[in-house]
């Protein structure tokens, strides 16, 4: 697997993805993003958390618009598998290639601790290695992760089993206390918590690094 793992000024997570990445047998590419092409023939494209452009504007808001993310754009409209986490989940949602936006924490307060999520759904390269309502810890830390959606995306969200994750427990007044989402054709999956946190034993738990672990085994064949 060829994975790509995007730069932006701000970004704080791309080592840590890019880690979980090349633990999981994936060859990684970094990239800025100024650039306007991704490298040959990558398989997946990772957008990773932190603050890109200071977050100024809204979260994600200039990295949406930046010339790599137009190459990310069309990687996704031609099937390509993309996986953001907390500020790429962000940058999907301001790019439109997720729906939905990613607003304000209820409480108005940065949240920085491991939480409980249930696995919505097993049916896609990045949730195959968990059982469906399987309860698992993974790592959150953002200020505007409160998804927002309504009730006929939600509905629709649901019915096309979509929601990837969800909090097992209140964290910041997502609307159906979504984590997580897929895209139509399930290879996109935009997602708040940090599995890149939780995917090796020094980190306090591995529970992340099943995602990683089952988006190889659908891509590389056997």
């Amino acid at each position: 697997m060829k994975a790509a793992v995007l730069v932006f000024p701000g970004s704080n997570c791309d080592r840590d993805l890019a880690v979980a990445f090349r633990n999981a047998g994936a060859e990684v590419s970094m990239v800025w993003h100024k650039e306007s092409s991704l490298p040959e023939g990558v398989d997946v494209v990772g957008i990773p958390g932190g603050f890109s452009f200071g977050d100024y504007l809204r979260c994600g808001a200039i990295a949406a618009r930046s010339p790599i993310t137009r190459a990310v754009i069309e990687h996704a409209a031609r099937g390509g598998y993309a996986l953001g986490i907390c500020n790429g989940f962000q940058v999907l949602t301001e790019t439109g290639v997720l729906p939905g936006a990613l607003m304000r924490n209820a409480g108005l307060k940065f949240v920085c601790r491991s939480v409980p999520l249930t696995v919505g759904t097993a049916d896609s390269a990045f949730t195959s290695g968990y059982a469906q309502g399987e309860r698992i810890e993974i790592p959150v830390a953002h200020h505007d992760g409160n998804y927002v959606a309504d009730a006929d995306l939600v509905a629709r969200l649901k019915d096309e089993d979509r929601i990837a994750f969800t909090y097992a427990e209140p964290v910041n007044g997502a609307n159906a206390d979504i984590a997580g989402i897929l895209s139509e054709n399930r290879r996109v999956l935009g997602l708040m918590p940090h599995p890149e946190r939780a995917a090796e034993p020094a980190h306090g738990g591995t529970d992340g690094a099943a995602l990683f672990r089952s988006l190889l085994g659908a891509l590389v064949p056997a």
